[in-house]
């Protein structure tokens, strides 16, 4: 066994993986198997700590399925999180639909994805929610390589 397949996921280390995220009913709403695999070090923020918790321990070689409940995946919603505007905000051609999803600026210029929920005559309805907020998720793995970072 090489000294980098030796080395354990934890704090601090560089982890590559393929993963997939499903959610119960099979839809697969992410994955890079059979594509480049994904680098992130344990603790960085790049993964909800539910994800990281479930790795910890494995190796390269090491594969896993593992619930991750929301409260560890993408969160709750909130109900904060969902606003509504005035139609007349947005531009006369826009066309809107359920499901459609928009950039807005928030405070700090930066861009925040909303999706339309809903539209009248008068008012637009935006969740700001992550997608998967509220959602179990099932998080596939299989570990290509841990390193010391």
């Amino acid at each position: 066994m090489s000294e980098v397949s030796a080395v354990a996921i934890g704090a601090g280390r560089r982890v590559t993986l393929h993963f997939s995220l499903q959610l119960d009913d099979g839809q697969v709403v992410d994955s890079n198997f059979g594509g480049k695999p994904a680098s992130f070090v344990v603790g960085d923020g790049n993964l909800p700590a539910g994800f990281e918790q479930s790795i910890l321990g494995m190796s390269a070689g090491d594969e896993g399925v593992f619930r991750i409940p929301p409260a560890k995946a993408f969160g709750m919603p909130h109900p904060d999180n969902q606003q509504s505007f005035p139609r007349s905000r947005f531009a006369n051609d826009i066309q809107f639909q359920e499901g459609l999803v928009m950039s807005f600026a928030d405070a700090g210029n930066s861009e925040l994805a909303g999706v339309v929920t809903a539209f009248d005559d008068e008012r637009v309805y935006v969740d700001f929610n992550h997608p998967l907020a509220g959602r179990e998720l099932l998080f596939q793995v299989r570990v290509v390589q841990v390193e010391n970072s």
